[in-house]
């Protein structure tokens, strides 16, 4: 190497993209450590849903949670999914012996007889699914009020706890069944996780047909008020291509900030943990702390825009 090579090597390895892509995260973690957000006392009630599975619906729920946690929100997390993905991510025990949702819709518990504290956090709350959620599309079938089970269940315990959460996330399994019936008439908006690949509307305008249902029979206060893009991989045209496609189509409720690939992300829910408390310095928490953030200002700036006008 002769001294000029030496004399250009640190600024190119400066300015490598690995390098660039580590100041540019350092940056982004700088400004959330500045972030102060206040709660005002309201409970918003969000349904995740996604009929197209594997768009990273049970991991938007459980990570966006901790990372509203993580900010000051106090967050109760319902899983509604049998398969309870999300209990276990939140590291709450839901073995079959446990009071769960089933419970609630089926046996009429109060819903804070249920209700678990996540060991992550104080702020961070879960009301677990067991396996007997499974049975419970068939059970709610003969139930007087089947779609409202749920809705009055949350609506008894929001007027009862000491504490009322920030957010309420209902996480729905991938099916329409009476189950995310349930979650769409307990919401009063729906977030809707849209992975970035090929063929990732398909599905969409079904789904988006079936809240027009709910809002007309069921819950007319339901709206789609927020899409995050999932599973973004910057390298590729496709990724791009599929969130302008989203953008386009839907301008006011696609989040700026997208959720990137992430083996932390992936890596987590083994342990028991969202990205947030698993590692909190990955790109993915970060992003999913944007996310929070985000969501939670979008409805300040709505708020004051509506009073001002």
């Amino acid at each position: 190497m002769t001294e000029s090579d030496n004399a250009t090597a640190p600024s190119s390895l400066y300015d490598s993209p690995i390098a660039r892509e580590l100041a540019d995260l350092t940056s982004r973690r700088r400004a959330l450590e500045a972030v102060r957000l206040q709660f005002h006392g309201g409970t918003r009630v969000l349904t995740v849903s996604n009929q197209k599975g594997g768009v990273g619906k049970t991991t938007t729920t459980v990570n966006l949670a901790a990372a509203l946690a993580s900010v000051g929100a106090r967050v109760l997390v319902i899983d509604l999914d049998p398969q309870g993905n999300a209990s276990t991510a939140l590291g709450v025990p839901h073995t079959a012996d446990i009071p769960s949702v089933y419970d609630v819709l089926i046996d009429e518990f109060p819903l804070a007889d249920i209700v678990q504290t996540s060991p992550e956090s104080p702020n961070l709350l879960c009301a677990p699914s067991t396996i007997h959620l499974a049975g419970a599309e068939i059970e709610l079938v003969s139930q007087v009020a089947r779609e409202h089970r749920l809705r009055t269940a949350l609506d008894d315990y929001l007027a009862t706890v000491d504490e009322r959460p920030d957010f309420v996330l209902i996480d729905c399994p991938p099916s329409l069944g009476l189950l995310t019936i349930n979650a769409f008439t307990a919401a009063s908006e729906l977030l809707i996780p849209i992975q970035c690949e090929y063929y990732a509307l398909e599905g969409l305008s079904q789904l988006l047909g079936s809240i027009r249902m709910i809002q007309k029979h069921l819950n007319p206060s339901l709206h789609l008020s927020t899409i995050l893009l999932t599973m973004y991989d910057g390298r590729t045209r496709l990724a791009q291509q599929v969130a302008d496609e989203v953008r386009t189509h839907f301008p006011n409720e696609v989040l700026q900030t997208v959720i990137p690939r992430s083996v932390r992300v992936s890596e987590a829910p083994s342990f028991g943990q969202t990205v947030i408390a698993y590692d909190g310095n990955s790109v993915g928490a970060v992003s999913y702390r944007e996310a929070a953030v985000e969501i939670v200002r979008r409805e300040q700036q709505k708020a004051q825009n509506e009073g001002t006008s």
